[in-house]
């Protein structure tokens, strides 16, 4: 059986505090959005998203997906998917989905703000075709104008989209940009947003950075359970000098820690590749179940759910419109197929070294779910890569059996104890 094996209690404590009092100013220009009318706001999803543009136009980013999240992580969630179920959604819908669209009807008030409606829904359809039907709902509820980004799949063999796919994307973005300057009345500045693409080009790099660190022995953070609250500032924060800046005091206290070979727990015994997002409501007993076998995450799928960065990409400011477009293409994890993330798992397994993967399974998200028992198949038997497939939600606690998972995650590391005996025999 593993010893008390736990996330030390000091860690990460200043990056923890400076994550919550940032993101807790974002919630705040949320509220005054919603209550003082002091901004315009844009719904937005997280994967691919234009947010730079929005920012140039001084408008507030909404991210649905990350208000869910707070929900979940907050136990919130439950009432709110029981009231959407209740309109008629099914059980098998999105638990995001139902949890925004329960909350919208609550009155768009939550524990950490209350959320604005939207002057404009802005659909950046990237990956999952649920997020088309989710911003038509809100626009049916909202009476909100709508307008749909329709980035096509990454689907060709080489580093390069098809050029016809990267004009079509910068159309678009010209479009949104007649858009926002009718919504504001005023002329998109281009020096400005030049500037906020180079914040994010600068941003990415340092999360880049710091990603990369987790390739030493021990990792100075879990790139799963430490990475999600990186993410926060990443997404709802980049083009900004404060996520810049999170990101530069981020990377110094990690290159500090990695300096000093000092890792989130007593003692690294397993590194994982992690594929899939975390259990919301249940992130802390999710956690325990790996500290308590020493095991840390060195790579996870669902940290590039937004931007994939550790692999060479940067928003280019001398080519703003096209680079933001590339990055919506093909430098996030939902817009790639099946062979590509195959090949980035591979990367990780191989350059972080890594002793096994993990996927977890959402069971109210049946397309980014869709093929992961192949995904167990292809890394345990043609890569002879030790490969653990749990199920439970991101979102909905009806689908989360904590005795359940801590079984299947004990057994899969007494096998992995096992094999390592034999083979130091």
């Amino acid at each position: 059986m593993p010893q008390a094996t736990t996330a030390k209690s000091d860690y990460q404590g200043r990056i923890h505090n400076l994550q919550k009092d940032m993101i807790g100013r974002y919630y705040s220009r949320l509220t005054a959005a919603a209550e003082n009318h002091s901004e315009k706001a844009v719904y937005m999803l997280i994967s691919g998203n234009p947010v730079e543009l929005i920012e140039a136009f001084d408008l507030v980013p909404v991210y649905p997906e990350v208000n869910a999240l707070q929900l979940a992580a907050k136990k919130q969630s439950l009432p709110l998917i029981l009231a959407a179920e209740e309109m008629g959604y099914s059980t098998d819908n999105c638990a995001y989905v139902k949890a925004d669209i329960g909350m919208y009807f609550a009155g768009r008030k939550t524990p950490f703000a209350t959320i604005p409606e939207p002057d404009l829904i802005l659909c950046n359809y990237v990956g999952c075709n649920v997020y088309l039907q989710w911003f038509e709902h809100l626009r049916e509820y909202s009476n909100a104008p709508i307008y749909n980004l329709d980035v096509p799949f990454f689907r060709t063999n080489g580093t390069e989209p098809f050029e016809e796919d990267l004009r079509y994307v910068v159309k678009q973005l010209e479009e949104l940009i007649e858009i926002l300057e009718r919504m504001t009345g005023k002329k998109l500045d281009y020096q400005r947003l030049q500037r906020i693409v180079e914040l994010s080009g600068e941003t990415g790099a340092l999360w880049s950075e710091i990603k990369l660190l987790a390739q030493r022995r021990p990792t100075p953070f879990d790139a799963y359970f430490d990475s999600v609250m990186m993410m926060a500032p990443l997404y709802c924060l980049r083009g900004t000098e404060d996520g810049l800046w999170f990101f530069q005091e981020a990377y110094k206290e990690m290159k500090q820690r990695a300096d000093n070979h000092e890792g989130p727990l007593p003692e690294e015994k397993f590194r994982l590749v992690m594929e899939g997002p975390p259990p919301w409501p249940y992130l802390r007993q999710f956690r325990d179940m790996f500290s308590r076998w020493g095991a840390v995450a060195v790579a996870s799928t669902y940290s590039t759910v937004g931007g994939i960065w550790e692999f060479g990409f940067r928003h280019d400011p001398a080519r703003p419109i096209e680079s933001i477009a590339r990055h919506m293409l093909q430098w996030n994890l939902t817009n790639i197929n099946f062979l590509r993330r195959y090949r980035q798992i591979r990367d990780y397994v191989t350059d972080w070294g890594a002793d096994a993967l993990v996927i977890h399974s959402v069971k109210s998200c049946r397309l980014f779910s869709a093929g992961q028992g192949d995904m167990r198949e292809y890394f345990a038997k043609q890569l002879n890569v030790p490969t653990l497939l749990i199920e439970s939600d991101l979102e909905d606690p009806r689908y989360f059996s904590e005795a359940q998972l801590r079984n299947r995650v004990d057994a899969f590391f007494e096998a992995l104890e096992h094999q390592r005996m034999l083979a130091s025999r």
